[in-house]
């Protein structure tokens, strides 16, 4: 079988994708639910205040499914029970290494569990989202962000180098640099404004104070699930079999030290303070209906081979409607909604997700179940799709309004930013992300 087929095979259609398919939880059937039976997406969970240990949960339209529960009944067999076993434990790491098999025979079994006309025997192992709380669904040994939109990329440029806004090897390379694991923390997580030095550009030297340009990142977050041993690459058409799933990702950054500071080695305490992921984990395998071709502009650098396929250039792009709201502490004091400010798509990354896995291991660098790539600032071509602040105020010269009459360049303290993420087309099941939240706190001298 060659690498483009093998491609294919694990990730055609299958049953669990059956637009018609309905769940006996109800809520699961509404129109705009984001965890129809189709997605079953996976978490870390327990129940909200309590002692209880975390373990593994999947989704269901408003409620979640509590592995571990299911374990203990025993109610699978096969590969399926395997899996199950492994996501009982306090975070997915092992199940995420077991591999993409024994992640489709759950999502099979569960799917067959869930459906009308079942015995409804998973009942007694659901609890109501609105009584949990998540941790992070992985431990996360290295995290890797990309700089995979070519639209963020030359309107972040321009704003620095307005003749030359895209550095050379942006196109024959996807650019990341590896960053800090440790301050990643999931939906609901709450940071401090960030001090660093700064240095005005009339300033004979840098002062220590707190960021005043903070920002926020939309991206997807793409977590490891097989990995591979040191010294071995993952071929382009193989990176199937060694990514788990998607997230939402808000990578924060405060841009005034990072203008400061990111000559000559790129990111440093600009991006290390906070990162945060939303709680589910929507499988590979959820996505197959929203695959979509790729394509490269004939003007541009065409990939080296080991980043080109015929696959690749099928089915290697991913269309993901990405939202990002912003809630004021005004706001949210006046009981208000968060308002949206941009709209864009993964759809239009300059790489996909398999050139990232393939680049970042052809060194043979090892990849780990549980490490976690961001994709960079998702930013589309027009200046309503931007995918951050920076963007949207023009580098801090345009404030854009919000919906209650208030207006930001960058980030106050007291904001709350949530990044959405769905998935929605003509034949197709609609599935969602959920959503990721956190705000801003003062910072702290």
């Amino acid at each position: 079988m060659t690498d483009s087929l093998k491609l294919k095979t694990l990730n055609k259609l299958n049953e669990t994708h059956d637009l018609t398919l309905k769940s006996w939880v109800a809520s699961a059937n509404r129109t705009d639910c984001d965890f129809p039976i189709q997605n079953l997406p996976f978490a870390i969970f327990r129940r909200a205040g309590s002692s209880e240990a975390f373990r593994g949960g999947v989704a269901i339209g408003d409620q979640v499914i509590d592995l571990a529960c299911v374990a203990e009944k025993k109610f699978f067999s096969g590969e399926a029970a395997d899996a199950v076993q492994a996501c009982s434990q306090p975070t997915l790491n092992q199940f995420m290494g077991m591999g993409s098999a024994y992640a489709s025979a759950l999502r099979l079994v569960l799917s067959r569990a869930l459906r009308e006309g079942s015995d409804n025997a998973l009942e007694s192992c659901l609890i109501a989202q609105s009584d949990v709380e998540f941790d992070l669904p992985a431990t996360i040994g290295d995290y890797t962000d990309f700089y995979t939109s070519v639209h963020h990329a030359t309107s972040v440029g321009k704003l620095f180098r307005p003749d030359n806004p895209l550095l050379p090897n942006y196109k024959w390379v996807p650019i990341g640099y590896h960053g800090r694991s440790s301050s990643i923390g999931v939906s609901g997580q709450t940071f401090h404004r960030p001090m660093g030095q700064t240095k005005a550009p009339d300033a004979e030297a840098p002062t220590l104070g707190p960021c005043k340009r903070l920002d926020y990142e939309l991206e997807l977050g793409i977590y490891i699930g097989q990995g591979n041993e040191m010294g071995d690459r993952i071929a382009l058409d193989n990176s199937d079999d060694h990514v788990f799933g998607f997230c939402m990702f808000n990578d924060w950054s405060a841009r005034d030290i990072q203008a400061w500071e990111y000559q000559p080695l790129g990111p440093f305490l600009a991006k290390n303070f906070a990162s945060t992921v939303s709680p589910w984990i929507v499988t590979l395998e959820a996505m197959a209906p929203y695959r979509t071709s790729w394509t490269r502009d004939i003007a541009d650098p065409q990939p080296l081979p080991y980043l080109e396929s015929d696959a690749n250039r099928e089915q290697g792009a991913f269309d993901i409607k990405l939202e990002v709201l912003i809630q004021t502490e005004k706001m949210r004091n006046e009981n208000q909604l968060p308002t949206s400010v941009s709209l864009s798509n993964f759809s239009y990354s300059y790489w996909t997700v398999a050139q990232m896995v393939a680049h970042h291991t052809v060194n043979g660098c090892n990849l780990k179940p549980g490490d976690f790539l961001g994709s960079g600032t998702q930013s589309g071509p027009d200046y309503e799709q931007s995918g951050s602040l920076l963007e949207l105020s023009r580098g801090g010269k345009e404030a854009i309004e919000l919906a209650n009459g208030e207006s930001r360049t960058f980030l106050n303290d007291g904001d709350t930013v949530v990044l959405k993420g769905w998935c929605q087309k003509e034949g197709a099941a609609r599935i969602g992300f959920g959503e990721v939240s956190s705000t801003v706190l003062p910072a702290k001298f």
